[in-house]
């Protein structure tokens, strides 16, 4: 073409105008080859893109022409100008089929980088700094211009979304296929938010593709700050959708998609303008008045978040945040902290007097204080001193002149002090409230290390010291006055050295009097307005006198060592044999003595734990023995005394409904919750139909617990009975995260005198296994509570429990989960060493006892406690290395630092430039070397699901194989007790139902094991005796068979649902496999269903008519339309698996039978269903025949209920039968009696007795 000529020929400005006017000039036959010219002229010169482009739109080409452009055109998308763009995409969108959507977004999606985009910006914000005023301005505007591009990029994107139908959908589909983590980008955010906004019929679909692909990390916080940063014009305009969004997503019950929820809040409010930010801040208030406690923890969190990173924005709508203070009714004591640190930030932080803040906090806070019910006075307190907090810290950024801040540091003062002293009046009458006080107190100065007032500081230091010695504090003397319940002693002294001006605890004088003269003194006290001083009041007191010396003395202890060592006056504690004489107030008396001391103990090794003095670490460990030695005597004399009200400890929490009640009932039944729990964190699988237990009576006791296990030696040994204290953790004071830098000890010595000769001696102090397994299950409680989220359980709609899994972790509340992680990856190395002496320990006793478990050589009560240290050791790393806040990019570095301390264990030094691949690797291996010395069955199910937990970080095909043959060797193990007896009872066949969970998943052919279970094992545990198991596989026995057989049914019914179905274009080769898996599937069903006949229980059987339905589904579903298509290439091959298939309906139809005469209605649930699916079976089956052209092989047939065991039912209500059809190559003169030499299939109604029977 001439005209095509001149433009090759022609300056930029004629070659624009040349190609603009080409769609008017020439002819419709002309046109195809100009747009195959420009085409090629496009992507030989991109400054014509934009006339070549407007060009081609105006031109009528065909669809493969039209596809051959915008491929043209798809070339150049990387390449092109960033004001071209618009004008690109408008026409790769423009007329798309539906068939080609998908694919054109896709490639689309590949070809457009928004971050080549966003470089030009940030290299001229970046130039604009280093030049001068006037090229500033010039870059700004460059700047400017480019936004506004990508803001015309994607109105084109929402001009397609509006109008042209399927591009929506095209484009949701396109993100939804895109798999690697990776080739997500900040462009599917925006055309996500995007088509929420422009298409209300695609809202659900979206939120469902984000919550899938949140947890999954496709769509990390970090793009999403990404695109609030560097897309905050175009992402304005869909303001109201993120809105929305975050709403929904704050209602999620996965913790990943809630804080994604919050990520956008906080985005969206640092990002747009204050009409924004004020829906914001309304959203959120809106949540917390809600009264869910988890929309409501996570808006306050979010609320703190930004009154700290931008106070002066958030200051303007300080009025929607007060207004939550008429909604406190619904906030937990937690809650109420965060909403007043809220609060008196924005009151005291800001130059302006927000005295209208400040003037409802207080009338607020008086009134609660004021107030006689004991929930109001504990907001109050805490409150009031959140509130403090705000007003003590200092101020180091104020920019006022130095009179005005010192003026307002007076005022300040005052005030704090007015507000002190109202809320230490407002305490003195009630201990509890007293203690909540001290507490506080001791956690406002604990949280602002180094930021607190040196003249408030002084202020709450001067009453602290003295209140301290003058309640709880007297010399030690060798007669004490008074009268008591009990005899007076001095016990657990560690300085009987110092001779002279020894202190001691005056525990049981202060209780006694506190007990006795309960009523009486405390009326007295209270009408002279005197303070009442409690023994409730003792640790909270100790615990701010602690932590303000430590602030006063920058962390030296001197002040108070002694209180580490001193004694406490307590009574004669030898109860065995007395309980039973003691009066009931004496036992209860006697029980608060002991949880007294023990929450006396527990602070004091909060206190001390961080010595670096030998002899103050020996005295730690002591008092960790302390400690150990109390809880067992409790235990005893709480089980001596029911109905027993314990003192309270932990005085942050919501009151407690009801205190555990102590009774034999009540013990069972506690043991059975914990049990239920660790079945539903172990597998999600677990099923109901573990009802097997029902039949085995012993099942109902768990005896292989790991926990506390030395009491129960004890227990056995004395015959007293004895209470778990699992379960009275609300009543303990809580332990700190340092406490487990104890962990890092080993054999410690400390010095003493030898009373008669006067020498110095050595007494070696060692963590025991008693106290390692004390600070493990605590270390386990903690790491499970901040790291593991609730399982995706719903707020309950009654608020009663609301506040109970808080309960015990107050403090530990009040830390980050990062701080937590951090603290767990830094006791990694002393865990390790303690993991290993355990394998040690184990794996010598295996050698000395020649592989018997419960050889002569064997300390059981030793045994019980070192497994138990081993199982929670195990714990703490799943618990931990399964945190998912380890996808997150911020924390790669604390999960390379957690991998390289295992890694270092097998390759010393060599781990420091491993890649992070090595490194899963190396620390795969290092624990897997413990598979040989794992003591119990829970304890190989935790190491198996550690080593899950680190495959998973990326999977590769050999840890999965690995893992496999792991679950493999521990189900082909023989798990024996130390006793002798073999392991069983519920905890046991939860953990083995998960093991074996856990090894049909990861094992490379789910039907292979079943069939290897079934026709290997099964048979050896039939021919065994009563009591036997089978040898191939010993955790199978007659006990634990439900639970192989409830795993097999499932995961066989799961694995035929992954064959593809048939279609008409499979190959021969194909078909031929699909038919071989089929086979060996219903193989393995009908090996399973007619172990029926020997196990004939109510589980075996609910299961057997529950899963034996799915595969008959699954078979209709995907087997059929194969054998469809497959019947005439393979007759032989159809009509084997039609007659297996036969035999195993045909025993399920027993099933129904049975089932309808015993009348058990949990298995006549199933029936309906089940002969539902058996009679479409049976017409499937004329339909694949009439397919296949072969109707006249279908005949007749009547088949007769029968019993499990095949014989005749002959108590029938009717004797009318509807005829059935079946299909058969030859006549049989009884067809009843067909026992399905040839392949066929039987089905039924659920209205009828006798039903029909098909044969081919």
């Amino acid at each position: 073409m001439k005209l095509m000529q001149m433009v090759s020929v022609s300056p930029a400005p004629i070659q624009h105008d040349i190609i603009t006017s080409l769609p008017e000039i020439l002819e419709d036959s002309q046109q195809s080859e100009f747009a195959r010219e420009v085409s090629q002229l496009l992507k030989r010169d991109t400054r014509l893109t934009v006339p070549i482009l407007d060009a081609l739109s105006n031109l009528d080409l065909d669809a493969g022409l039209l596809a051959e452009v915008r491929q043209s055109a798809m070339i150049i998308v990387p390449a092109v100008k960033l004001e071209d763009l618009p004008v690109v995409i408008k026409f790769i969108l423009h007329n798309i089929k539906a068939v080609d959507a998908v694919q054109v977004i896709s490639a689309l999606r590949k070809n457009l980088d928004l971050s080549s985009c966003i470089l030009p910006l940030q290299i001229l914000s970046s130039q604009s700094k280093l030049k001068s005023q006037p090229q500033t301005s010039s870059s700004t505007s460059q700047v400017s211009s480019s936004q506004n591009c990508v803001k015309l990029l994607f109105d084109v994107i929402k001009l397609a979304v509006r109008f042209q139908k399927g591009i929506s959908e095209a484009w949701i589909k396109a993100i939804e296929n895109t798999v690697s983590l990776s080739d997500h980008k900040v462009l599917d955010l925006i055309v996500l938010l995007l088509i929420h906004t422009t298409n209300t019929k695609s809202r659900k679909q979206i939120e469902r593709v984000l919550r899938n692909k949140i947890p999954l990390g496709c769509v990390p916080e970090q793009l999403l700050q990404s695109a609030f940063r560097n897309h905050s014009l175009v992402i304005k305009d869909f303001f109201p959708s993120i809105l929305s969004l975050a709403q929904t997503f704050l209602h999620s019950a996965d913790p990943c998609v809630v804080s994604f929820g919050s990520c956008m809040y906080k985005q969206a409010f640092s990002a747009f303008d204050s009409y924004c930010q004020q829906e914001v801040v309304s959203a959120l208030v809106t949540h917390i008045c809600g009264g869910n406690d988890v929309e409501v923890d996570i808006s306050l969190d979010v609320l703190t978040d930004l009154v700290t990173l931008h106070t002066s924005s958030l200051i303007r709508y300080a009025t929607f945040v007060k207004n939550i203070l008429d909604y406190t009714e619904k906030l937990n004591p937690q809650q109420i902290r965060k909403l007043f640190y809220i609060l008196g930030e924005l009151a005291f932080s800001q130059r302006q007097e927000d005295s209208y803040i400040q003037d409802d906090m207080h009338m607020v806070i008086r009134k609660w204080l004021s107030s006689t019910v004991p929930k109001y006075k504990q907001m109050g307190i805490i409150g009031a001193i959140t509130v403090a907090g705000s007003m003590a810290s200092k101020r180091s950024k104020e920019d006022r002149c130095s009179l005005e801040r010192t003026q307002q540091s007076e005022e300040h003062c005052r005030q704090l002090s007015i507000l002190l002293d109202l809320v230490s009046y407002c305490c003195e009458q009630s201990p509890e409230a007293l203690a909540l006080y001290y507490d506080e107190l001791a956690n406002l100065i604990e949280k602002q290390k180094g930021n607190l007032d040196s003249q408030i500081l002084e202020r709450i230091g001067k009453s602290v010291v003295e209140d301290f010695s003058n309640d709880f504090v007297v010399d030690l003397t060798p007669v004490v006055d008074g009268v008591h319940l009990f005899p007076v002693k001095s016990l657990y002294n560690l300085d009987e050295d110092e001779s002279q001006g020894t202190i001691v605890i005056n525990l049981l004088p202060l209780l006694s009097q506190n007990w006795l003269g309960k009523s009486v003194d405390e009326m007295a006290t209270r009408n002279q307005g005197k303070k009442i001083v409690s023994p409730e009041c003792l640790c909270p007191s100790f615990r701010l006198l602690r932590l303000y010396t430590t602030e006063q003395h920058n962390g030296s202890m001197e002040e108070i060592d002694a209180l580490l060592g001193c004694p406490l006056y307590l009574t004669d504690l030898e109860i065995e044999g007395k309980l039973g004489s003691l009066a009931k107030q004496e036992r209860e008396f006697l029980c608060s003595l002991l949880f007294h001391a023990l929450n006396w103990f527990r602070e004091v090794v909060n206190a001390f734990c961080q010595q670096q003095d030998l002899e103050m670490k020996g005295k730690v460990l002591t008092r960790l023995q302390n400690i150990t030695e109390l809880q067992n005597m409790l235990g005893k004399c709480l089980a001596a005394s029911p109905g027993y009200v314990l003192p309270p400890a932990i005085f942050d929490c919501e009151a407690l409904e009801a205190a555990p009640t102590v009774n034999a009932v009540g013990l069972v039944k506690k043991k059975k919750t914990g049990g239920k729990k660790q079945k539903s964190e172990g597998s999600k699988d677990s099923s109901a139909d573990h009802s097997q237990m029902e039949e085995n009576p012993e099942g109902n006791q768990s005896e292989a617990e790991t926990t506390q296990l030395e009491k129960d030696t004890t227990e056995k040994r004395s015959g007293i009975p004895l209470v778990q204290l699992q379960s009275y953790r609300a009543f303990f004071r809580e332990l700190d995260l340092e406490v487990f830098t104890i962990l890092h000890c080993g054999l410690l010595t400390k010095s003493i005198l030898d009373s008669e000769m006067h020498t110095e001696a050595r007494e070696i102090v060692q963590l025991g296994p008693a106290e390692l397994v004390f600070l493990l299950d605590d270390l386990c409680q903690k790491l499970e509570h901040i790291l593991m989220p609730p399982a995706a359980k719903r707020a309950p709609f009654l608020k009663q429990g609301k506040d109970c899994r808080n309960i015990g972790f107050s403090h530990l509340c009040q830390r980050s989960s990062q701080e937590v992680a951090q603290c767990a990856v830094e006791l990694l190395k002393p865990l390790c060493s303690h993991m290993e002496n355990m394998h040690n320990y184990f794996q010598a006793l295996i050698t000395e006892n020649e592989e018997v478990v419960d050889g002569p050589r064997v300390n059981i009560q030793e045994h019980q406690l070192l497994s138990s240290c081993y199982q929670q050791l195990l714990q703490v790393f799943r618990l931990l290395f399964a945190w998912s806040g380890f996808s997150q990019r911020e924390n790669s570095d604390l999960l390379r630092s957690a991998l390289k301390v295992l890694a270092d264990r097998l390759k010393p030094g060599e781990t420091e430039f491993l890649l992070l691949e090595d490194l899963i690797s190396e620390s795969f291996h290092y624990l897997l070397n413990f598979q040989h010395s794992v003591p119990n069955f829970q304890c190989a199910l935790t190491l198996t699901q550690l080593l899950i937990v680190i495959a998973e970080k990326p999977v590769a095909s050999w840890k999965k194989d690995k893992i496999a043959s792991l679950a493999k060797q521990f189900l082909c193990q023989s798990w024996m007790q130390p006793s002798g007896m073999r392991e069983k009872g519920s905890q046991f066949s939860d953990a083995l139902h998960t093991l074996l969970c856990v090894y049909m998943e990861h094992t490379d052919n789910i039907l292979k094991a079943v069939e290897d279970i079934s026709s290997v094992g099964v048979p050896e545990l039939i021919n065994s005796a009563n009591d036997g198991y089978s040898s191939t596989y010993p955790t199978l026995t007659r006990q634990t068979f439900p639970v192989f057989f409830q795993v097999m049914m499932a995961q066989l019914e799961n694995s035929v649902r992954s064959i593809p179905a048939g279609k008409p274009s499979d190959s021969r080769e194909v078909q031929l496999e699909k038919l071989l898996h089929w086979n060996m599937a219903v193989r393995d069903f009908h090996i399973l269903v007619n172990l029926v006949k020997v196990f004939d229980s109510r589980p075996v059987l609910s299961i057997c008519l529950k899963y034996g339905r799915l595969f008959v589904e699954a078979f209709l579903k995907l087997a059929m339309p194969l054998l469809d298509y497959s019947f005439k290439k393979h007759r032989e091959d159809v009509q084997s698996l039609l007659k297996t298939l036969q035999l195993s309906t045909r025993q399920l139809h027993h099933m129904c039978g049975h089932s309808k005469i015993h009348q058990d209605l949990g298995l006549t649930n199933h029936v309906p269903l089940l002969k539902k699916s058996l009679e479409q079976f049976v017409y499937r089956v004329k339909a694949m025949l009439a397919f296949n052209h072969c109707q006249e092989a279908f005949w007749v047939g009547i088949l007769k209920n029968r019993d499990l065991q095949g014989e005749e039912i002959l108590s029938q209500d009717s004797e009318e039968n509807d005829p059935g059809e079946g299909v058969s190559q030859l006549p049989r003169e009884d067809p009843a009696e067909e026992e399905g030499d040839i392949s066929g299939s039987e089905g039924g109604s659920e209205h009828n007795d006798d039903d029909e029977e098909s044969s081919e």
